[in-house]
């Protein structure tokens, strides 16, 4: 068989602060699909991509900060995926399976637990979900199957979980403060706050956003961009724990709201994300006084700790995946077609210009 193309999402240039048109490029190479080495891996054809806010902060890693596996220059970009495979030397997992993998933006790639040469990613764990021939005859029902667990969270996958159970320690008729409430991972914190019976008041940056949090059962929804959060938390407070994802003026106000012994899990800070110029937490002292717990996580570390290991979530996906298809979880997305959409998408998750969870459509199944 001749080579076949095989378009990626490179990383082209280290952004300033917000991700711009040259930050991710298209590119294209060849490959040969039927006789490329897999080194006891396989090769997959690329279905969907999670973007995720996180994705930021690999694309510092050039400047130096330590948070985790970060972009080379030139290079495919990574992230969470789903992916049809066309050939297999791993056991297990056969032609025609759909898995959920750590992949590179690539149209097609191959998955290996042994070696790493590009464009060969070395993978520990892969989680195959369903076999093709078990809903090739009804192609939507991949859609409300467990793929749309992993293609739909993204990066909530170890996140919720361990908020659950570890750090934010939620009991039932307690009041939790959730920012970005709209987004990913905000959205199931919620849903799963709501289903332990906490007070749940959440925040975002549109009113499209505010009515979706509403239809998820959020008992406080609210715009932060036309009401001040101190307000909205002074009234409807006092909080017991805060989900945080954007830092800065949120954080100070939620710290402002807290009750003795409250919780804040530091899940991201999305102002940092995009060097916006640093705010100075003014009221750090409360910390101390009202004896407060403060813990900020990676979700590879949260996922391993949770797991055993990572890249193959199996709790997760097993405590999810029925709250997901009962529709006790519910959430949006937003869809880009094509892996030369990978720019736009991730520069729309940035900037809080979603409607939902953002993922691209690479290929049909």
């Amino acid at each position: 068989m001749a080579p076949t193309a095989n378009g990626s999402a490179n990383f082209n240039e280290i952004p300033e602060r917000h991700v711009n048109d040259n930050t991710v490029a298209y590119g294209s190479s060849s490959i040969d699909l039927e006789n490329v080495p897999l080194n006891g891996g396989i090769l997959v054809k690329t279905l969907y991509l999670s973007i995720d806010p996180h994705m930021r902060l690999w694309m510092e890693e050039s400047k130096g900060a330590s948070t985790g596996p970060g972009y080379e220059l030139g290079k495919p970009i990574w992230g969470i995926g789903m992916a049809l495979t066309l050939r297999s030397e791993k056991d297990g997992i056969h032609q025609g399976d759909v898995v959920y993998v750590q992949i590179y933006r690539r149209s097609k790639s191959t998955q290996s637990r042994i070696v790493f040469l590009p464009p060969i990613i070395s993978v520990p764990g892969v989680q195959c979900f369903e076999r093709r021939n078990s809903f090739a005859s009804d192609p939507t029902r991949a859609r409300d199957s467990t793929l749309g667990v992993c293609k739909c969270l993204g990066d909530a996958r170890p996140d919720c979980i361990l908020w659950a159970g570890l750090i934010g320690s939620p009991k039932s008729g307690e009041t939790i403060y959730v920012s970005a409430g709209a987004g990913t991972v905000g959205s199931i914190v919620s849903q799963l706050a709501k289903a332990k019976g906490l007070k749940v008041i959440a925040s975002a940056g549109s009113n499209e956003k505010v009515e979706a949090m509403k239809r998820m059962g959020v008992d406080v929804a609210f715009n932060y961009k036309t009401e001040q959060v101190a307000d909205v938390l002074a009234k409807e407070g006092p909080i017991d724990i805060y989900w945080d994802h954007i830092g800065g003026p949120q954080l100070e106000a939620a710290i402002g709201a807290c009750n003795l012994y409250a919780r804040i899990i530091v899940c991201g800070a999305l102002l940092a994300f995009n060097n916006a110029p640093p705010h100075h937490v003014k009221n750090l002292a409360e910390i101390l006084y009202k004896r407060l717990r403060v813990q900020g996580f990676m979700y590879w570390e949260a996922e391993s700790q949770i797991e055993g290991h990572n890249n193959n979530p199996v709790k997760f996906i097993s405590t999810m995946t029925p709250l997901v298809k009962s529709g006790k979880i519910k959430w949006t997305e937003q869809v880009f077609d094509g892996i030369d959409s990978v720019n736009r998408a991730v520069a729309t998750a940035l900037t809080s210009g979603n409607t939902g969870k953002v993922v691209v459509k690479v290929a049909d199944l």
